[in-house]
């Protein structure tokens, strides 16, 4: 099935009647679907750690797809973290991603029990922020200000990304949540950047070969990555999307206007199986809590 960049929809059908209704739209890396430009959120992490491997910075490719991904929050995310810091001979002090309680919720029970309060390690982009610091620290740039868009750092990453996105226009900047700078773009140039990914098989293989460390309990990026062998995708915060097919060397991004996570998840599936990307199966009825069927959910391009 020929499938074009544009809108899309996804409506919730409960007994003939539409009770609740999603739409975004998506872009391939080759087709200019609209100007409209969105912030990359942690869809950029991939491409900034690209900076990881053009300055030298020794890591395994569980650290380095800990640096590239939105992490969970879980034992082993904060093991590799912890131990990756103390590698480098760098203090968690020196975070500046802020703390929030991981995404895992069993880790989060878990903490809850134990009465453990999340810490900056715990919050999803540490790794992003251990790669910036690793950065810093091996260029002998300061490490204190590194969240500054003028810091040498955030320069050369948005350098970076601007080349490998193929930027040619001045778009948007804003401050991410962890506090760094981020940038804005069309969907159809994030997909372009993650199809340069290509260029860093380190990157692309650390994501490939580690997608829990990656990202998580219940994380989409990681459940697309494990039930596929060609295919790499990040999420972002703002109902974000990049998925990249590794052996077409194609890539699409998708954007949800409401944000919805859960109806994110299924248009990502929805547009991976009609493009014979891959075929991941999901729950598309509506049930009652004992099970009985009442509804359907339903995907069409607009």
């Amino acid at each position: 099935m020929k499938i074009e960049s544009g809108k899309w929809k996804i409506n919730y059908v409960r007994d003939g009647l539409v009770e609740e209704s999603h739409q975004g739209v998506f872009s391939f890396n080759d087709t200019e679907c609209s100007k409209t430009p969105y912030y990359l959120r942690s869809c950029a992490k991939p491409l900034q750690a690209t900076l990881l491997i053009d300055y030298g910075i020794d890591l395994t490719d569980e650290e380095l797809a800990l640096c590239c991904g939105s992490h969970a929050g879980e034992e082993c995310h904060i093991r590799i973290a912890k131990n990756l810091l103390n590698k480098l001979g760098i203090s968690e002090t020196n975070l500046k991603c802020g703390v929030h309680a991981p995404l895992s919720r069993t880790m989060q029970d878990k903490m809850l029990l134990n009465g453990e309060k999340p810490a900056q390690i715990h919050n999803n982009c540490s790794g992003k922020h251990i790669g910036f610091l690793a950065i810093c620290k091996k260029m002998g740039w300061d490490m204190q200000s590194y969240d500054s868009p003028s810091h040498p750092l955030q320069i050369a990453v948005k350098n970076k990304i601007n080349s490998m996105c193929k930027i040619e226009s001045n778009y948007p900047m804003t401050t991410d949540g962890c506090g760094v700078p981020i940038l804005s773009m069309p969907l159809y140039n994030m997909a372009q950047g993650f199809v340069n990914l290509l260029k860093y098989p380190q990157i692309v293989s650390a994501i490939k070969n580690n997608p829990y460390i990656f990202g998580g309990e219940n994380r989409t990026d990681t459940e697309i990555i494990q039930k596929s062998d060609k295919l790499i995708a990040k999420v972002g915060a703002g109902g974000l999307c990049v998925v990249l097919n590794i052996c077409e060397k194609k890539a699409f991004a998708l954007k949800i206007d409401d944000c919805s996570m859960d109806a994110r998840r299924i248009a990502i599936f929805e547009i991976l199986k009609k493009l014979s990307w891959a075929e991941i199966e999901y729950d598309d009825k509506i049930r009652t809590l004992s099970g009985k069927e009442v509804g359907k959910i339903v995907f069409e391009f607009a």
